[in-house]
């Protein structure tokens, strides 16, 4: 189809729809689609109006709300979400959780983790990499809960396949010990040993309304709340903070901070927290 020719097809969005669609999102996710992000929203969202054949946002909100197989849900959070992300994104976390927090689960009969909002899973892979480069001897006892709200997302993860270019930043040590090269078809690519991936388990999770899954010493959850509004981020560090064991880590993104928000955690350094010792759920 010519670019003039899709030009033309692009629906706009009216106040009512928008307003359909934002509070879908905000009830569903915790999204927080602010106004004046109409234009956003439908370009966002056109190409999912196409691909099922309708006309009308109004048309697209229906279909999303009664689908009760909840995969029109996710992929309208897809749509309008930014998946990006990278190996040892933020490196300075990393150096946090290898020089403060690993001697500490080196000990322990259990190492877990929990990478939360995974995406296409570069951070729970660049978790496993450090733990497994700081001490060998913790493969036996490491286990990484990865969990996001797309199952796409989580379907690339599991594969952990990546091209070339996700991962010509590591380096060629880890390369060689992590990954194998991809071949003929694969060739380009590259992918996670399968030894490293068992250490991983993937597991569909809405921050915004979920049973903790555990107890942790560690919890990543970078880059997600910035989606979230005051209330809604609120909530969402009340149930990691209840899922954090007493001396334990929160780790968010640099462009996140508790900063307005009720918790009981302590500031470490930019973006890293610890539930005091002493404290319970």
């Amino acid at each position: 189809m010519a670019g003039g020719e899709e030009t033309s097809l692009l629906r706009t969005i009216s106040p009512g729809e928008f307003e359909q669609i934002r509070d879908l999102a905000y009830r569903q996710f915790g999204l927080d689609l602010r106004a004046g992000k109409e234009a956003l929203v439908a370009a966002r969202l056109n190409r999912q109006l196409r691909e099922l054949g309708f006309h009308t946002f109004r048309e697209y909100y229906q279909h999303v709300s009664e689908d009760r197989s909840g995969e029109s849900l996710v992929a309208l959070i897809d749509a309008l979400t930014t998946n990006h992300t990278s190996f040892f994104r933020e490196a300075a976390h990393f150096d946090v959780l290898r020089d403060s927090v690993l001697p500490r689960l080196a000990a322990r009969a259990k190492a877990e983790i929990w990478c939360a909002a995974c995406a296409s899973g570069e951070e729970a892979y660049s978790l496993a990499f450090v733990v497994l480069d700081h001490s060998p001897a913790l493969r036996q006892k490491l286990h990484i809960l990865a969990t996001d709200i797309s199952t796409r997302m989580l379907a690339a993860a599991g594969a952990a396949v990546y091209p070339t270019d996700r991962v010509e930043t590591l380096p060629e040590a880890q390369l060689r010990r992590y990954f194998l090269k991809g071949a003929n078809a694969w060739r380009g690519c590259y992918r996670v040993r399968p030894e490293i991936r068992r250490l991983i388990e993937f597991r569909r999770l809405n921050l915004v309304n979920f049973k903790p899954p555990g107890l942790f010493p560690v919890i990543f959850c970078r880059n997600v709340m910035i989606y979230f509004d005051k209330p809604t981020q609120g909530k969402v560090v009340a149930g990691l903070t209840e899922c954090l064991e007493p001396g334990g880590y929160l780790f968010l993104g640099h462009a996140e901070t508790l900063t307005g928000i009720t918790h009981g955690l302590r500031y470490v350094r930019p973006a890293v927290y610890q539930k005091p010792e002493g404290v319970e759920r």
